[in-house]
């Protein structure tokens, strides 16, 4: 029996990006959407082309760069910001423009201040100018939910009258529930006329905790996309978290009778490819991904579990790509067993490229007993600090104790240009700060968040430090990594620091050309 297709729609790039202090640089969502392309996403929503210089940058870059999906711009029913999707998109034959507004009494009179035929008249005109420069439109009736339904009908009906090949039905607030939801989407199947003329998609926020249920009764009552987020992130609480909708969808296939062109075996490995850039970390007992979604304390589970793995698992860890069983990796190791675990672990090593690696594994390994995966992603992940424009830290030297002040002395160099200073704080992390502080010439950064945690196993595990810093109103995060938990805080900051800049530097960019772009305007008046 022929299954239905259910469309991956994924947003982590766009919403998932909006949560405070995680977003990304043009190279991280490059990297990212290239291993959504792995992981076999139909539609990748790149950002929101107008709302920076750096965003329509970015979603041109990964339009360019992934060969597979789909690469969608958010923009709102205006047509500047269609025509910043339009420019972003200028060099591939496959992008999508996803044009917005809200139709609830909330957004139409606090947000737009207007009336409901003005917002219907504004969604129409929207979707038949981006028709213009794209065959691929979707519109989505923001805050769905929470609008009168007649109305939502009327809106759905003519938006696809307009050319809108998908339509959206969001959850926008997270205010749905799923009996609710999925009675919603089953009575707009049957009311609208020219329904079957589109894809019907849905996009839940989590503010109750019922998104990815509320997806998954839109998709039993004939929703065929499903927009979601890796680990679930997203403003607020979050959006539906793609894991969980693919895996539900996947071993309750007797239920949902539907297929995905999700590989499910990249959905671990793209899950911490996020957490590290983002820097938003997966509680334990998340599922699918979380540390202990696939632990069992209880002896009596244990002892099931033995026996045989259904007793108390509906999915293997290889389903979703955790390996059964882990190669031990030590300083006995030889390079070709280093060379096999990288390979599994995604990064292909040449025999000529195997000596120099080899080397800064050994460099781990000397300092422990084992040497984990986690060890070797930040291994091979931590070395783009010779890039141009990013803080290197090349010497730390902290001087601490319960009677003595304690001091801090930090070399680091940045584009070939070296700088030591030192500094006394409250503690040796407060003292290597502001000798970073120091050093970079930094000043009014205040430390929002500082949290440390290990990322291995064992006395001599691999600290991860995130670090969350703010400048007027820049807020970025930082990592760093280190079996030494204060060179692994240095790292953090210096990275926080370098994105701040990188930040900064991007505002005054967008500010200098709307300055220009006004002066333009000037002229020709």
């Amino acid at each position: 029996m022929a299954q239905d297709k259910v469309i991956i729609f994924d947003t982590t790039l766009r919403d998932g990006e909006q949560v405070p202090g995680a977003s990304l640089t043009k190279n991280e969502k490059i990297q990212i959407a290239l291993q959504l392309e792995k992981l076999g996403v139909d539609v990748i929503e790149a950002g929101f082309p107008m709302s920076s210089p750096g965003d329509l940058i970015s979603v041109s870059e990964i339009a360019k760069a992934v060969k597979k999906p789909i690469i969608a711009g958010l923009c709102r029913a205006v047509r500047k910001d269609i025509d910043a999707c339009r420019e972003a998109f200028k060099k591939t034959s496959k992008g999508r423009i996803h044009t917005f507004i809200g139709t609830s009494p909330q957004h139409v009179h606090y947000i737009t201040r207007t009336t409901e035929e003005e917002v219907l008249r504004r969604a129409i005109d929207a979707v038949k100018y981006a028709r213009n420069y794209c065959g691929d439109v979707e519109f989505s009736a923001m805050d769905a939910t929470r609008t009168d339904f007649d109305y939502l009908c009327r809106i759905v009906e003519e938006t696809i009258k307009a050319g809108a090949s998908t339509v959206d039905i969001p959850d926008s607030v997270g205010y749905a529930e799923p009996y609710e939801y999925g009675n919603l989407i089953k009575k707009l199947m049957n009311t609208v006329p020219n329904i079957n003329k589109a894809v019907i998609a849905v996009h839940c926020h989590n503010d109750l905790g019922m998104a990815t249920a509320n997806s998954l009764m839109a998709v039993l009552n004939g929703a065929r996309q499903v927009e979601c987020t890796i680990n679930g992130l997203g403003e607020r609480a979050g959006n539906a978290a793609l894991e969980e909708i693919v895996m539900t969808m996947k071993v309750r296939n007797d239920i949902y009778r539907t297929t995905t062109n999700i590989n499910t075996e990249e959905i671990y490995r793209t899950s911490k490819l996020v957490t590290r850039l983002t820097g938003m970390p997966v509680q334990p007992n998340k599922s699918v991904v979380g540390e202990n979604a696939f632990a069992h304390a209880s002896g009596i589970h244990q002892d099931a579990i033995l026996k045989h793995e259904s007793t108390f698992g509906i999915m293997t860890p290889q389903s979703i790509g955790i390996p059964g069983h882990e190669l031990v990796l030590t300083a006995r190791s030889g390079k070709h067993a280093l060379q096999h675990r990288l390979n599994y672990l995604g990064y292909k090593i040449g025999e000529a490229q195997l000596p120099d690696t080899y080397a800064k594994f050994l460099t781990i390994a000397d300092k422990k007993k084992e040497v984990f995966d986690e060890d070797l992603v930040h291994m091979m992940e931590g070395n783009d600090a010779s890039s141009h424009g990013i803080y290197n830290l090349d010497y730390i030297y902290v001087a601490t104790g319960n009677k003595i002040v304690p001091t801090a002395t930090i070399e680091i160099s940045k584009d070939g240009n070296k700088n030591t200073k030192a500094a006394t704080g409250d503690g040796p992390v407060d003292a290597m700060f502001k000798a970073i502080n120091e050093a970079t010439g930094e000043e009014n950064i205040k430390l929002t968040d500082y949290q440390i945690k290990a990322v291995t196993k064992g006395t001599e595990a691999m600290g991860e430090v995130n670090v969350r810093i703010s400048r007027d109103n820049n807020e970025v995060t930082g990592r760093g990594a280190s079996t030494d938990i204060l060179e692994a805080s240095a790292k953090a900051y210096l990275s926080a620091i370098t994105k701040l800049e990188k930040e900064t530097g991007k505002k005054a960019e967008s500010k200098a050309a709307v300055k220009k772009a006004n002066k333009k305007k000037a002229a020709k008046k």
